[in-house]
């Protein structure tokens, strides 16, 4: 049982920092879209292996970035260099990690004709193009606005629209 409520709090954990982030869902954005394109580019049990290394380390980083910034919050509500100085080194943890995995990325993916052949596939298919213009159209919105915002936005919406009498 005290696995599971570990496994509670770390989603509860990990759903806070996308809901306040916005860095966060950006790097969920690039994981989920080099997850989905991975299969054209025929990686192998290793590629994948560092694959997801890759993306987990970033998404870690993030969140390790997220609790160096809220801990120096709460301990300090008004301005202290050395608060800014510990809250700019996680951030460049973050910034490292995620240049590195740039890297990695480039190292797996810089191979034109898996990637012509990626679109040959998406072009032949029109129905995938608006599939794949939709999803960024919800990618854009979900890393600016998140979830939370969306939600309310939503329900906000709906109120005007369905008013109820009270």
């Amino acid at each position: 049982m005290r696995f599971i409520k570990s496994l509670k709090y770390a989603m509860r954990g990990i759903l806070y920092c996308i809901n306040t982030e916005r860095n966060m869902r950006f790097h969920t954005v690039a994981a989920f879209y080099t997850l989905l394109f991975s299969p054209f580019f025929h990686l192998g049990r290793l590629g994948y292996a560092v694959l997801f290394l890759t993306l987990g380390s970033v998404i870690a980083a993030e969140l390790f970035n997220t609790v160096a910034e809220t801990q120096c919050d709460l301990n300090h509500a008004t301005f202290n260099g050395g608060i800014r100085s510990v809250k700019d080194m996680a951030a460049g943890g973050v910034q490292i990690n995620a240049l590195f995995a740039a890297g990695v990325g480039v190292c797996l993916f810089a191979q034109p004709g898996y990637i012509a052949a990626g679109w040959q596939w998406l072009t032949a298919r029109p129905w995938t193009l608006v599939l794949l213009a939709l999803s960024v159209i919800l990618a854009v919105f979900y890393v600016a606005m998140g979830p939370l915002r969306i939600r309310d936005r939503l329900r906000s919406l709906w109120q005007r629209k369905h008013p109820t009498d009270t």
